[in-house]
């Protein structure tokens, strides 16, 4: 079949081709052509349906220490930089065909944006760049007087204190200058100072000696700090870190959600191409009450279900499909590919909009070659909620891409074969788990099988072993104790949704949880020769541990601190012992996320 060369049937052709259940290798425009109009038909048509409207506005505040005075004319130069972050945004939303959606400000009589000025109780001194919860507590009365719920609302929290030497041209900060948020409520805490000016962001003379940034011209200077302003809103409004992709970086610049906040508006003083929003974040940004002017359903709860996840090699990347159902409905799903290492910044981004039968296909391509990585997939409600992102552990598949770039999506295959032996658990259904150990794909794994029925059988009571036993998998050998710091002491699994033993990019058949502080104890009849297996923490947590095993109370092994993917071999002898005490501990920044696991365990006689 020959089709006319006209643009008209070829978009035609593209939007038809995007609501099939495989992806098309497009360019960004053409993503942007097919994937918008077919979002905005579910959104739209959900949210005229009994709309709720509200206009749902930023609130600014200006903090300053009780020693300082704010800065000269600050409401002029902060409603400048914020009226233009406005017109970014809504330039932005435009291109990508949503329209001007954009940001909201209460008006003061005057045309400036209403900041409210609040003093804080202690001198500059008083406050560091970790002090932004302190700040936020002292900024809250105010807005509770003024009649605004702090916990309902984004707000916008300058902090005074920079200190700007006009004589030396240096200039340092001492912020707070970060943010978080959901389509609900958000902060985001920015800097302010004399030369935080939009007017001086063209400017390429004089240069200034920044603390952070070294010597650069106040137009640069001004770039980083009003696109970090512009940045740390997008935090605030629940947008994650996200890199360009190497197709959109030659067709519109840097990604506002990468380091887009350096190159904000650079164009201006032709150094670059400056900052743009990747269709990931218009389609979040889209059902955001501030954006779209829509409350309905604010507080409804998550509800995506995904089905029929499946995932295939395509190219040197990956195509990763399923459907998906909720109510209210998911207009766009969203895949982030991010590499071990450079936290969330160095992730890309791909999209997708179900169609009618809630069918989706994630083409991932832009992939780093040569390391670990995760995949992480957000659903997004057409009441603002993105499924998989405040709670996003059932959503996270860790893959990773060969030195040639080809990615290995063995991981993500094997998780999504036990997955459903894991839901129908979760759903306490043990029956139905068992003869789904009958499927071909886990009948012809000798692995997967027995982790299955690992899964199965992590709570039922297992007896002791008999002497003629030569090895033994250590969680077949009922331990005298168990203690956990975090959660439900687990074996064979982890105590959630997602509860494979994945660490270090790998997955094991069985072992045990052991969040920090963990202990774990048995006693034995001294007829075991040795213990062997591997410690690491589990992955998609950031936490660090240090694992030990004591033989009749004295350490026979204690392994380095060990964080993320990292796994560490351990070999013990244990002729004539007794007691056997594995211990896992927190090492650096608290026990937050130390999600120890000792992973295939074996003792042997």
């Amino acid at each position: 079949m020959k089709l006319r060369k006209s643009s008209f049937a070829r978009h035609v052709l593209l939007i038809s081709l995007s609501l099939l259940p495989f992806p098309l290798v497009a360019t960004p425009q053409e993503e942007i052509a097919t994937q918008v109009p077919a979002a905005r038909a579910i959104l739209d048509a959900w949210q005229a349906k009994n709309p709720e409207r509200a206009e749902r506005k930023l609130q600014i505040v200006l903090w300053t220490p009780a020693d300082r005075e704010p800065a000269p004319r600050h409401r002029e130069r902060l409603s400048a930089a914020l009226f233009d972050i406005r017109d970014f945004y809504a330039g932005e939303m435009k291109r990508l065909g949503f329209g001007p959606r954009t940001l909201r400000f209460d008006h003061a009589a005057d045309g400036l944006i209403n900041i409210h000025l609040v003093r804080g109780r202690g001198p500059h001194a008083d406050y560091k760049r970790d002090s932004g919860n302190a700040i936020r507590s002292e900024c809250q009365p105010q807005l509770r007087a003024a009649g605004i719920d702090p916990d309902r609302e984004t707000i916008v929290i300058f902090c005074n204190m920079a200190t700007w030497d006009p004589k030396q041209s240096t200039i340092s900060q001492n912020s707070p200058y970060y943010a978080g948020g959901s389509h609900r409520n958000g902060t985001a805490w920015q800097v302010d100072s004399p030369i935080l000016d939009l007017a001086l962001l063209e400017k390429k003379e004089p240069l200034v000696q920044d603390g952070d940034y070294g010597k650069i011209s106040v137009g640069r200077y001004n770039s980083i700090f009003i696109g970090g302003i512009c940045h740390e809103l997008g935090h605030a409004l629940g947008l994650p870190h996200c890199r360009e992709r190497e197709d959109e970086n030659k067709h519109f610049g840097t990604s506002l959600m990468g380091s887009g906040n350096r190159s904000y508006r650079e164009d201006r003083r032709d150094e670059g191409k400056g900052s743009f929003l990747p269709l990931a974040d218009g389609l979040r940004l889209a059902s955001h009450p501030v954006f779209c002017g829509s409350v309905k359903g604010i507080d409804l709860p998550a509800t995506a279900i995904p089905a029929d996840l499946a995932i295939r090699r395509e190219g040197e990347g990956f195509v990763f499909s399923g459907t998906v159902t909720a109510d209210p409905p998911v207009y766009g799903v969203v895949a982030y590919m991010d590499p071990e290492g450079g936290g969330d910044y160095d992730a890309t981004s791909t999209s997708a909009v179900p169609d009618a039968e809630g069918r989706f296909a994630l083409d991932c391509q832009a992939l780093a070659s040569g390391k670990k990585a995760e995949l992480r997939v957000v659903f997004l409600q057409a009441n603002g909620v993105a499924s998989g992102f405040l709670n996003p552990t059932p959503f996270r598949y860790p893959y990773s891409v060969d030195c040639d770039g080809s990615a290995d999506i063995s991981l993500i295959k094997s998780r999504l074969t036990l997955a459903p032996v894991a839901d129908a658990l979760k759903q306490n259904n043990k029956a139905l788990a068992k003869t789904l150990l009958a499927r071909p794909a886990l009948r012809n794994d000798a692995k997967l099988l027995a982790i299955a029925k690992r899964l199965i059988e992590s709570d039922e009571v297992r007896r002791p072993p008999s002497q003629t036993i030569r090895s033994l998998a250590l969680s077949d050998l009922p331990p005298a104790n168990a203690k956990v710091g975090y959660g439900k002491a687990t074996r064979d699994r982890l105590p959630e949704d997602s509860p494979l033993l994945i660490s270090g990019g790998k997955l094991f058949t069985h072992g045990f949880y052991a969040h920090a502080p963990a202990r774990h104890e048995w006693q034995l009849d001294g007829s075991w020769k040795s213990l062997e297996g591997f410690a690491g923490i589990a992955d998609g947590k950031d936490g660090s541990v240090r694992f030990t095993v004591e033989v009749d109370g004295r350490q026979q092994w204690q392994s380095p601190v060990i964080g993320s993917g990292k796994l560490e071999l351990f070999r013990i002898d244990l002729t004539g012992a007794k007691s056997l005490v594995l211990l896992t501990d927190e090492a650096e920044g608290g026990r937050d996320n130390d999600w120890g696991l000792w992973l295939d365990p074996v003792i042997s006689r």
